[in-house]
């Protein structure tokens, strides 16, 4: 695209994310609300309770979301097209998550939470906002990778970016798991549903779908902006 310094350019990378975010706000509550009684599955294995238990990995976590914003804006910098394939990936993550989260709904056991350590606390709050299921596939790890997805192999961006952005992929999946946010299964699941969903992206006649409906967006604020500034 090499225009986010442009209206254009930042205009699409706001409602490209804000568009990401409603949807992302959506899903979870949509998830609770249809698989409201249904047999939720514990898809914990052995294997799982041997990882330690790092609440400090919470940074982690959290700090996902500032890294997929900025991979999010070094791509739509760079080209429309492989914008939209990234940014309809991650619709088309969110909406495969929603139907596994109401047809195959799971939970996980947490552990009681002791001491004092700022990292304790927020791990609490966490537990607290966010309910054990909606985890199969973990959209934590799906979104981690999909920005790995994004740029890998791509020499447009430095050698350092694609490390980084390797290393946080693998980080987050592990921290997911450290934090007792997730299992092995929803990891491994999250990554998998990610190179599908990038595959799928890459389909013409779906992302033209996506492309027209921000064109329009786009469109739709332009013409409130400017009946606005014509007031």
């Amino acid at each position: 695209m090499n225009n986010a310094d442009s209206r254009g350019g930042r205009l699409y990378f706001a409602v490209s994310m804000l568009l990401m975010l409603l949807i992302n706000r959506i899903i979870f509550p949509l998830g609770h609300l249809l698989s409201w009684g249904a047999p939720h599955r514990d898809l914990s294995l052995p294997i799982d309770a041997k990882i330690p238990f790092l609440p400090w990995m919470i940074a982690v976590y959290i700090g996902v979301f500032a890294w997929w914003v900025y991979v999010s804006w070094l791509i739509a910098d760079h080209d429309r097209q492989k914008a939209d394939r990234f940014f309809l990936a991650q619709l088309l993550i969110d909406f495969i998550c929603l139907l596994f989260f109401v047809f195959f709904p799971t939970s996980i056991v947490r552990p009681e939470l002791n001491g004092q350590s700022i990292w304790v606390v927020f791990l609490k709050l966490l537990y607290e906002f966010d309910t054990p299921d909606n985890l199969f596939p973990s959209i934590h790890c799906a979104l981690g990778w999909l920005c790995w997805i994004g740029i890998r192999g791509n020499k447009e961006y430095s050698s350092a970016i694609r490390s980084v952005s390797f290393v946080m992929a693998v980080a987050v999946c592990f921290a997911t798991i450290a934090i007792r946010q997730h299992v092995l299964a929803d990891v491994f699941a999250g990554i998998l549903l990610s190179e599908i969903c990038w595959l799928l992206a890459d389909i013409p006649a779906l992302r033209g779908l996506y492309s027209g409906f921000i064109d329009h967006l786009m469109q739709r604020i332009n013409k409130t902006s400017e009946r606005n500034g014509a007031i």
